[in-house]
């Protein structure tokens, strides 16, 4: 993830529509914003709930998950991982025992979700969308009864994310952008359940906004580039480290490590890594 700026105080989790609901871990950071979002989803009249990314090892929000499933007389019967970064996916084998039920991701090596797989679940119905770049295992699922996309990190309630090099690819990011740009040009997906940060009520128009902003970045790290080129022959080490300190120079220093694996992954799609 990237950098979001400061944390929302409004945002503390909740319902979206009839069918989710976040449970916000308490892991605030400039990386995760306000925590990491677990959405317990959960068809109205049903006894059982899909959980996606159970969050960190953090025994506390795990229990406060199961309270939730609990308060309505339901249980976990799939738990889904957008991405197995550890905000998301440490506790998932954890989460696994107390709740007896399935953990699905892609790449798990077993009964790994596929593009475009229907899941349903106590009569509630996802669709799943891989969509790589922030990491070559993102996922994204659509809940079409409320035309919600749940994104993970590929897209944030606030902020831009980090594509993070090597495992991350900007070329297969861009796709991913094409792809959500379709399902909310279509009206097929309204709004966005992220993995940080508030529910974005507007789908088109962030996914609208991230696309932009990559081009714009793009052609920032291009032209510092460019600058960083005419002045010496700096290596490829050299070269990210210069190019964040200038595309970034506005960015707080504590997330400067993550903007370098951004750049990092802007310098590979532009070629210039092969020096």
């Amino acid at each position: 993830m990237r950098p979001g700026g400061a944390a929302d105080p409004s945002w503390q989790g909740g319902a979206w529509g009839e069918r989710a609901h976040a449970v916000l871990c308490p892991n605030p950071s400039p990386m995760t914003l306000e925590g990491t979002n677990t959405w317990v989803l959960l068809e109205p009249g049903s006894a059982e709930a899909v959980v996606v990314d159970p969050g960190p090892m953090h025994e506390a929000h795990l229990a406060a998950v199961l309270d939730h499933v609990a308060q309505r007389d339901a249980r976990v019967v799939m738990t889904l991982l957008t991405h197995g970064h550890a905000d998301h996916a440490e506790s998932a084998d954890r989460w696994a025992r107390l709740t007896g039920a399935p953990v699905r991701r892609y790449g798990g090596g077993h009964d790994d979700l596929e593009d475009g797989e229907r899941l349903v679940v106590g009569g509630l119905e996802l669709l799943v969308v891989p969509t790589p770049g922030h990491t070559a295992d993102s996922l994204s699922f659509l809940l079409p009864a409320e035309q919600v996309l749940l994104t993970g990190d590929t897209v944030l309630g606030r902020g831009a994310t980090v594509v993070a090099y090597p495992d991350g690819d900007l070329t297969s990011y861009l796709e991913s952008l094409e792809r959500l740009r379709t399902l909310t040009g279509a009206g097929t997906a309204t709004s966005i359940a992220p993995g940080h940060g508030p529910v974005v009520p507007d789908a088109a128009g962030v996914v609208e906004h991230y696309w932009r902003h990559r081009h714009e970045r793009l052609d920032q790290v291009r032209e510092a580039v460019a600058r960083v080129r005419a002045e010496d022959d700096a290596g490829p080490g050299d070269l990210a480290d210069r190019v964040v300190g200038t595309v970034y120079a506005d960015t707080p220093r504590a997330v400067w490590p993550a903007a370098r694996l951004s750049v990092l992954a802007q310098l590979d799609y532009l070629g210039e890594l092969d020096d």
